[in-house]
């Protein structure tokens, strides 16, 4: 089981659940907006496809859907936003990547160098850790959905890959085949939790005690900036007692 996403994902139904909703529905909202820049007819692009999906999945109203998408197209006035990537290492020398939808590059910039100095981190020069991930599909199964009834859906649609831990499944695509691996899904009656593009390390990286601790502190505190979207790393979570350090 990858351990990034499994973090994310175990951060994003956090979020849906309790006091972090609000914004939960930010960084939605500015990923609708982002990719409604490349069109706002979902069929024909692929992250509004995806963005709509997940804020399908966390209960978005409607209106706050059509009201990014117009922002998005131009129908509507709104903020101008920029993606940036920044890269860093967490105490223990693990890679992290961390991705920001922001209207002001510098407050972005600066809050970022910030929370990796005072969490013992250090941020890294472009390219310096984005070599070890790879962008691809990604789709998580929580509950309810066996290794093995996912891995008939998902061979059968194309997906490169399946790995489980504990009652979480996750299969990899390329990024191409996403839309059409979860639509096999769909028609099989198969729930997944979510559906999205990613970025997957080559390699993981196990940490224990205190250098664990400190690196989850330094996650955390990067996913809690507001001009942050997604972390990635490669921690290796597949302890259960790492993922304890988030509770």
């Amino acid at each position: 089981m990858s351990g990034h996403n499994k973090w994310s994902t175990i951060k994003y139904k956090k979020g849906a659940a309790d006091a972090k909703r609000g914004k939960l529905f930010s960084r939605l909202i500015k990923e609708i907006t982002m990719a409604a820049k490349d069109g706002g007819d979902p069929a024909g692009n692929p992250r509004l496809r995806s963005a709509l999906q997940a804020a399908k999945t966390a209960n978005m109203p409607k209106d706050n859907i059509d009201r990014a998408i117009k922002r998005g197209t131009g129908e509507l006035d709104g903020v101008n936003y920029e993606q940036l990537y920044y890269e860093g290492y967490t105490p223990g020398g693990a890679a992290v990547l961390v991705e920001v939808l922001t209207e002001n590059k510098n407050r972005a910039a600066s809050e970022v160098r910030h929370t990796f100095s005072k969490y013992g981190g250090n941020l890294g020069e472009p390219g310096s850790v984005a070599w070890n991930f790879n962008k691809k599909g990604s789709i998580v199964f929580e509950s309810g959905v066996s290794e093995d009834q996912a891995m008939e859906v998902a061979l059968e649609a194309g997906a490169d890959d399946i790995s489980s831990s504990g009652d979480t499944v996750e299969v990899h695509t390329a990024i191409n085949d996403l839309d059409v691996v979860k639509e096999a899904f769909d028609k099989a009656g198969l729930v997944y939790t979510t559906a999205e593009i990613t970025f997957v390390p080559a390699s993981s990286l196990e940490l224990e005690g205190r250098e664990l601790s400190s690196a989850m502190k330094l996650l955390e505190a990067l996913d809690d900036l507001d001009d942050v979207q997604k972390v990635w790393s490669n921690i290796d979570f597949s302890d259960e007692s790492a993922l304890g350090l988030l509770d």
